[in-house]
């Protein structure tokens, strides 16, 4: 007889074998459980950051837009997908910013259209259909149920309930804001007239608010009436130094200078005794509306072909605004390829940014309807009007019987009057100018957000 420990071991090692054949596939199934679970948190965790990381209450701008996985997968490879922290100051929104603008011109429209990191774009498209729906402008409790002040979640510090924000630490000189509003000699207010993009209606509620010995004649442009060598010119500042500029202001009594056709020249204009002011419109829509009026309405233009206007034109509009600002050249590295295009976008953006950042008055011309309070307090004008109204140059000679004249839907009403690019542009001439315009896209998101942040956060009047 066999001993009791050695009986049967075949059967007794085929049982163990099939006791340890079970046991794997449980550890099996469990790990491939495990990974699906993992899996789907990595998922929710993706599509809230990309949400702006945030669990604010309903009607809160978020981007709920389709996600395209793969293209999703290549920012991350890049590592500019979203930042999974937070940007909480205006240099860590700069950095974004500037990484943005290494992308080719294609990436770049297709991330901000896909991803919306400044908020503005899905904040546009409720504050459209909200106004559509009451047929009027919001109120500011409504305009901040859409667009809340952006805060972090505790309170126990000032600095932490700052957080989230564009506009701080504020670039701004205040001191020149307030000797403008006091009326202190020899200050004044200088506009950089972004062209077709609220310059004339920004000149006419300068003239319901100043006196009019102080406002120039000719469209808010002094040096209209000023010798310069070369030919006439008038809203072109980059032929004066800046101690001639403060000698005919305060000599002309003049309290307004729009500077139309020059670059902004960070390093000189910043030191002129002045207040900053400017106006952005989406450039698609800003470059539509300057082939509609040059060419369509016969202001010296002949070409009725938008594709062949912008083959002639896109030598000095590409990125406009990204030139006007930066004051250097940008075509070439606009549509360049090469790594040292990739380096010389990043640096013109981020210094066009510097500029708009330290602007005192920075307006989206689709949103002027709800300007006035911020107007006020950093102008000090009191007559605001005029920003609710659509004021057309040489409106006598070519006016449009579309309504519109006055304007009492907001963004709605604007655009109501405006030709939409997506509908009026052929696909191909579409795809190309939004390449043409992509580091002017990234500027006016960044521009947008820091109107709309001045807006709706009540602690900004200590800046301006």
């Amino acid at each position: 007889m066999p001993a009791r420990g050695n009986a049967n071991p075949t059967g007794l090692r085929r049982r163990y074998e099939h006791h340890n054949k079970g046991s794997l596939l449980s550890i099996q199934n469990i790990l491939f459980v495990a990974l699906v679970v993992l899996g789907l948190i990595y998922y929710r965790v993706s599509v809230y950051l990309l949400q702006g990381g945030s669990t604010a209450a309903k009607g809160t701008v978020h981007n709920h837009r389709p996600l395209d996985t793969q293209y999703i997968h290549e920012l991350q490879e890049q590592g500019l997908l979203l930042p999974s922290k937070t940007l909480n100051t205006y240099q860590e929104w700069r950095d974004y910013a500037t990484q943005l603008a290494s992308l080719t011109p294609e990436k770049i429209v297709k991330t901000l259209k896909l991803l919306d990191p400044f908020g503005v774009r899905t904040f546009e498209a409720k504050l459209l259909e909200a106004e559509s729906e009451k047929k009027a402008f919001l109120t500011q409790e409504e305009l901040r149920s859409i667009f809340p002040c952006p805060t972090s979640s505790t309170t126990q510090q000032q600095e932490q309930q700052q957080q989230q924000r564009i506009t701080l630490p504020d670039q701004r000189n205040s001191d020149k804001g307030r000797a403008f509003r006091n009326g202190t000699e020899p200050n004044f207010l200088f506009f950089q007239h972004l062209r077709k993009a609220g310059g004339t209606n920004f000149c006419s509620l300068a003239q319901h608010n100043l006196p009019k010995k102080q406002v120039p004649k000719y469209y808010c442009m002094p040096d209209y009436y000023w010798e310069a060598p070369g030919r006439p010119c008038a809203g072109c500042f980059s032929r004066f130094d800046t101690k001639t500029i403060t000698k005919h202001m305060k000599e002309d009594g003049h309290k307004i200078l729009g500077n139309e056709w020059d670059a902004f020249d960070p390093d000189h204009y910043f030191d002129l005794p002045a207040t900053f002011a400017t106006s952005f419109r989406r450039p698609l829509d800003r470059a539509l509306s300057q082939f509609r009026f040059e060419c369509i309405e016969d202001r010296g233009c002949k070409i009725k072909n938008v594709t062949k206007w912008w083959d002639k034109r896109s030598k000095d509009l590409t990125n406009v605004y990204v030139w006007t600002f930066s004051n250097e050249g940008v075509r070439k590295l606009s549509i360049g390829t090469t790594k040292a295009d990739s380096e010389r976008r990043q640096k013109v953006l981020g210094r066009a940014l510097d500029v708009v950042a330290r602007f005192n008055l920075v307006m989206a011309m689709e949103w002027l309807a709800y300007a006035p309070n911020h107007v006020q307090r950093v102008l000090g004008f009191r007559d605001t009007k005029t920003l609710t109204e659509r004021v057309r140059p040489h409106i006598a000679q070519h006016k449009r019987d579309d309504g519109q004249e006055r304007n009492v839907m907001g963004a709605a009403g604007i655009a109501k009057a405006s030709w939409t690019p997506e509908n009026y542009l052929p696909p191909e001439t579409y795809t190309r100018m939004s390449h043409d315009l992509a580091l002017d896209e990234i500027l006016t998101d960044a521009a947008r957000r820091m109107f709309l942040e001045r807006l709706v956060c009540d602690d900004v009047s200590m800046f301006d």
